[in-house]
């Protein structure tokens, strides 16, 4: 039966080879496993060059041994780390050895779980540890190194803190009614939910943010046949990745490509061309884009600038209006082709999109064109670096702010202490679900499963 008082082990470098390969052991039994393998039990969090020896004293590695006791590791539980060489090999020999005196392979997730449920970190930290790991580029892992070292729990926390007193504060008011003062309606109460309102918008502005260079930007390019897509998608990635020619529709189905965007991750999708044909092939490539447009963050409506005039494009916009426009989603209308009519790239704010002029051949406007990508999905670079977020983590934060914001409103029309107690209290929940506050045994499992088996 598996427990978290077993001593488990696990190696903590990538599999294949490699200079150095790292072994880590927590538990109980790390001391006394140093010991029989080392023949003796090193300085704590000192460096030591020793034989790494089995149970018949043969020698199965040299390499460097450490050991942090508890509480003064990672795990909060004695921590051995065994560094040999990086061989496969020699490193599940020394996995075997330390099976046989006592240890169990540990679980993916298992050392960051033992971590959390000896509180050295929280639920955000343990999920931006496999984040730093799976960083997609240098924003990411500079916003999951924030995560990690606290920067969003202590937000989340402080804000916690701030309904809970003043959750405090209401249930003082109505367990003291015969008070000559009234605490409900002195301003006080409705000064804090307006200040836990804006503080508790702010974070989630921030976690959008976070949750896009945690899971990237979906961007889907679409529009008419011919308007240039697959060469817009060609310049964005760097590279020929879709076939480009003058007969319409040759693009069928939805073609992916990976880049980032000034540091922020993105995923772009070039689609078939929007247009009815009676050719089934093409309906079902139709069919796929205007899935794929459902499913995006941000939409890039190419229209062919040297055939089509910008009032045009806003007919076929509104052609496509449901598909696009009612879904709420970010829309940026590329103007291709000016090398054809001279034109000089620029940015036209119009009604509901902006507009910009580009050539998708020559590259000209690529630079604003990235610049504007971001700006209109709403990335600004002053906030994206605060810290990662995760969908779950917007997903509480915005269960907490609607409730806030519903319970705010009832407050203000019915002045009802019992009902904005009980609303205080459902946000304080929502919002501790983020740090594990409040949690369930099924997400831990879900969470850490998806960590990497040596942390």
């Amino acid at each position: 039966m598996i427990t978290h008082s077993d001593t488990i082990v696990a190696i903590a470098t990538p599999p294949g080879y490699g200079g150095v390969g790292i072994v880590r052991i927590s538990g109980k039994l790390a001391p006394q496993i140093l010991q029989s393998i080392t023949g003796k039990i090193t300085k704590p969090r000192n460096a030591e060059y020793l034989a790494f020896n089995d149970q018949e004293n043969q020698v199965i590695d040299m390499g460097l041994a450490l050991y942090f006791p508890a509480p003064h590791s990672f795990t909060g539980e004695d921590v051995v780390e065994l560094q040999g060489h990086g061989g496969p090999v020699v490193l599940e020999l020394l996995v075997k050895e330390i099976l046989a005196l006592g240890a169990r392979l540990a679980k993916p997730g298992e050392f960051s779980e033992r971590a959390f449920l000896n509180d050295k970190i929280d639920l955000a930290q343990a999920e931006a540890i496999a984040d730093l790991i799976n960083s997609a580029s240098e924003l990411a892992a500079r916003s999951a190194m924030r995560s990690l070292q606290g920067v969003f729990s202590e937000t989340i926390n402080q804000l916690v803190e701030k309904v809970l007193h003043l959750r405090m504060y209401v249930e003082a008011a109505i367990d003291f009614p015969e008070e000559e003062i009234d605490f409900l309606g002195d301003g006080i109460v409705s000064a804090k939910l307006n200040e836990i309102e804006k503080e508790l918008k702010q974070i989630l502005d921030e976690a959008k943010q976070g949750a896009l260079l945690q899971e990237g930007i979906n961007i889907v390019i679409a529009g008419k046949p011919n308007a240039g897509k697959s060469s817009l998608l060609n310049l964005l990635s760097g590279k020929d990745s879709a076939i480009v020619t003058d007969i319409p529709g040759t693009t069928r189905d939805v073609l992916k490509e990976y880049i980032a965007i000034d540091g922020v991750p993105a995923h772009i999708y070039d689609t078939a061309g929007l247009r009815d044909s009676d050719d089934i092939v093409e309906q079902e490539g139709v069919k796929r884009a205007k899935k794929q447009i459902e499913l995006a963050d941000m939409i890039l409506f190419v229209f062919d600038g040297a055939e089509t005039d910008l009032r045009h494009c806003e007919d076929i916009l509104t052609h496509y209006q449901q598909d696009i426009l009612k879904q709420n989603k970010h829309v940026l209308v590329i103007c291709n082709k000016i090398d054809k009519t001279d034109e000089s790239p620029e940015v036209i704010q119009q009604a509901q999109f902006s507009l910009i002029k580009i050539s998708a051949k020559t590259g000209v406007g690529l630079d604003l064109l990235r610049k504007q990508i971001l700006q209109t999905v709403g990335i600004d670079k002053e906030v994206s670096g605060s810290f990662i977020a995760r969908q779950r983590h917007l997903t509480a934060l915005q269960d907490a702010y609607q409730t806030l914001v519903k319970a705010k409103a009832q407050f203000f029309k019915k002045a009802a202490g019992e009902l904005l107690a009980e609303d205080l209290r459902y946000v304080q929940d929502y919002l501790g679900n983020i740090t594990g506050q409040v949690t369930n045994d099924e997400l831990l499992g879900n969470i850490f499963a998806n960590c990497c088996i040596g942390k």
